[in-house]
Parts: C-alpha cells; sequence; structure tokens
C-alpha cells in the first residue's frame, strides 16, 4: 500500500483525500484546523459549483446535500444604464449548481474521510515538517493555499498576467432575499469601471440563504471595505453598494439580515499561476494542488470548480502510475493534464477582469434577443473552455453570430 500525505483539507485536499482512500492508498491528511474550528469559524468563499464538479464529487459518494441545498437553475446578466439596465437577459443552466457552505461541506468530508481509514492530523505544517513528510510518505501534495508553504511554489510569470489583485472582494451571508422571479440563478450585474456583484441561493449553517459577492475595480466606488469593523456594519456597506448602483437588486433586500456575525468577509489577493513542483532544502519534492498552483479570481466563480477538477484530474494520474516512483517528471506531467482544462478558465476569468472589448459586449447584447447565445455563455460557467471557441476571439465572435443570423 503506498502513502500519500495531502496538506490542506479544502475542497481539493479531501476530495483528492477520499478518492486516493477508495482505491486502497493509505492516505493521511494534515490541517491547520479542526472539523470544530471550520464549523464554528469564519466564511471562506462562495463555492458556486456546477455540473461537471458536482458529478466528481458525486463519484465519490461526497455530493451530500443534493436533497437540502436550494439549486441555482440558470444565470441572469444585467449592465445597467443611467436609465435602467441596457442588457438583461437570463438562461437556464443545463445542470443545476449548488452552492453549500464550507463550514458545512468540510467537517463532514472530514468525518467521511476518517470514516473510510483516512488519517486527518491537525497540525499547522511548516517546511520543517515537508521535509519530514517527504521522507516518510510515496508522495506529498500541498492543498493548503496560504503561508509560507504556499510560498514555496514560484509564480510563473508566462501564466500570470497579473501581479497585483484586480478587484476589491467581498461576500456577505444573507437570509431574507426575495427570490428573483422565474427561476433561482446566479445574478450577474456588470457595472463599467466600478465592479461586478453577484448573488444566488446557497446552504449554510442555519439553511437556505443568498450569497452576496461584491468585486470593486480598485480605487473605484466599490473598493469601500477597508473601513468596516462590524457584521452590521459590512451588512450596511452591501445594502449601500446595492441602492447606489444596482437599486432593482436592492429592491430584494428590504427584509435581509445576516447569517450570523461570521458570515461576511473581505479582502483581496493577485490571481497567479505557480510551477507546480516546490524543491525542499533537502531537495524532496512536493506537488501542488489547485488554488496553490492556480489561483484565479473569483469574478467567474471557476475557484471550488477548478479544485473539484483538479482532485479528479490529480486522481486519476495517481492511479495511472502505479507502483513507479513519484518523481518530478510526473509531477509535473499531472499538472500538465489538469492544466490543459484548467488554463481556459484561468484566460477567460483573467479577459473579464479587464475592460469588455467591442466584440464581448456585442455577444452579450446579442444574447438577449438570441436564446442560443444567452444558453451557450450560461453553461459555459461549467465547461469555460468553450470560450475558446467564440467568445475569447473577435473573429470567432463575428462568425457565430453570422452563422445564428
Amino acid at each position: 500500500m503506498r502513502g500519500i500525505l495531502i496538506v490542506g483539507a479544502g475542497q481539493a485536499g479531501l476530495h483528492l483525500a477520499v478518492g486516493l482512500l477508495k482505491n486502497g492508498y493509505d492516505v493521511t491528511v494534515v490541517t491547520d484546523r479542526s472539523p470544530e474550528e471550520i464549523r464554528d469559524g469564519r466564511v471562506t468563499s462562495s463555492q458556486a459549483m456546477f455540473g461537471t464538479a458536482l458529478g466528481h464529487e458525486r463519484e465519490l459518494g461526497l455530493d451530500l446535500w443534493a436533497g437540502s441545498c436550494p439549486p441555482i437553475e440558470g444565470i441572469s446578466f444585467t449592465v445597467p444604464g443611467p436609465e435602467g439596465p441596457v442588457i438583461d437577459w437570463a438562461a437556464r443552466l443545463d445542470v443545476a449548481a449548488r452552492s453549500v457552505d464550507q463550514r458545512v461541506k468540510i467537517p463532514a468530508w472530514m468525518a467521511e474521510f476518517e470514516r473510510l481509514g483516512g488519517k486527518l492530523v491537525v497540525h499547522e505544517a511548516t517546511v520543517a515538517d515537508l521535509e519530514t513528510y517527504a521522507a516518510q510518505y510515496d508522495l506529498v501534495m500541498v492543498a493548503a493555499g496560504k503561508g509560507a508553504i504556499a510560498s514555496l511554489f514560484e509564480r510563473d510569470a508566462a501564466r500570470s498576467p497579473y501581479d497585483r489583485p484586480q478587484r476589491a472582494l467581498a461576500l456577505t451571508y444573507v437570509h431574507g432575499l426575495a427570490p428573483r422571479p422565474d427561476h433561482s440563478a446566479v445574478c450577474f450585474n456588470l457595472v463599467p469601471g466600478v465592479g461586478e456583484y453577484f448573488v444566488f441561493p446557497a446552504l449554510t449553517l442555519s439553511g437556505p440563504c443568498e450569497i452576496m459577492v461584491f468585486e470593486g475595480v480598485p480605487g473605484g466606488p466599490m473598493d469601500c471595505w477597508a473601513d468596516v469593523r462590524t457584521p452590521a456594519e459590512h451588512l450596511a456597506r452591501s445594502r449601500w453598494v446595492l441602492e447606489t448602483f444596482l437599486p432593482w437588486e436592492a429592491e430584494r433586500c428590504a427584509e435581509v439580515e445576516l447569517t450570523d456575525d461570521l458570515g461576511v468577509l473581505s479582502g483581496r489577493f493577485a490571481p497567479v499561476v505557480r510551477r507546480p513542483v516546490a524543491t525542499l532544502p533537502s531537495g524532496a519534492r512536493v506537488l501542488g494542488v489547485a488554488d496553490v498552483v492556480v489561483l484565479n479570481d473569483p469574478i467567474t466563480g471557476q475557484g471550488a470548480n477548478n479544485a473539484a477538477k483538479c482532485a479528479a484530474s490529480y486522481l486519476g494520474s495517481v492511479l495511472e502510475h502505479g507502483g513507479r516512483p513519484f518523481d518530478a517528471a510526473w509531477m509535473t506531467a499531472a499538472f500538465e493534464r489538469y492544466w490543459q482544462g484548467a488554463r481556459h478558465a484561468t484566460a477567460w476569468t483573467n479577459a473579464l477582469l479587464a475592460p469588455p472589448p467591442p466584440h464581448v459586449l456585442e455577444l452579450l447584447g446579442a444574447a438577449g434577443a438570441l436564446p442560443q447565445v444567452a444558453s451557450r455563455f450560461v453553461n459555459g460557467f461549467d465547461d469555460p473552455s468553450d470560450f475558446a471557441e467564440w467568445f475569447m476571439d473577435p473573429a470567432k465572435a463575428h462568425a457565430y453570430l453570422a452563422a445564428l443570423s
């Protein structure tokens, strides 16, 4: 039985750990927080997961909330103008998405991992610990995207166009938000020069809720969270943003209240792709997983999806490798296999962080009159590789619209 250790017990680390356990590997997960600390802690993400990622969870018996988490049935898209929305349409997802608060999901997955025979160690791992682990296990993978360990992985400048945060970020988990008509959706609002606002149904500790996601252009009016000190101030600032820039969304918020005092978060980070293999002082090598090596801005909601897809891809690479050594060449190949899909999500996400070029505005405007365009854009959130065929290139975009007309 080959021994594998994973540092990090999040979406990717636990997903991968359970998959390895179910295929006969001896698996240890090292995490800096206990299940109780996670459950009683602050929200960490918005984690809207689309059909493919949910399918990877389901294959391993990890899709535990299908009956209790409210579905996200589609995506709406709105761009405001001086007198109201100038673009405003919605389309359904082929497969409903779902968002389960990590404070609900991760403790449950930890329990399932231990039930299956995995070893869970609560310890804040250091570089020195990685040296010890590398000497003891056949393979060490790092799925903890913060701190000194993550900094071992070198930034890949060729794949990282940004070297600073592109958005000021905030999350607000609420109860009492009025549902949108017709069907549930990620409501995607784009305010040119100001930022983006998303809101969608989810499941949190206290039951069904809605998650507000704010993405402010740095230095702009939605970059407004630095002076917020209390949960009540955070909710008030959330209301102010909507009342100022998105009054139709503010109307839905007349009765909202926070799910809990820890249901708020703000911050910023630079999107980055890092080299997948880190070399320790001893010369031993460890492999980066998910956000450690591909960290995208949440503007396209790809973080948790990329994590699930990375876990599934790495699991396949491990199983196919058999009993051979997990050397640097194998680690690099495992990452490049994952990157073949992740590169599309990364390119699309980075593109949306820039001001939209004319062909993108033309496509998004056409979606209001052409359901095929709206449906293709919406379902690209599940499979971003499709955007390369029509959305990312002006010539392909114009050819696509010409074919439809």
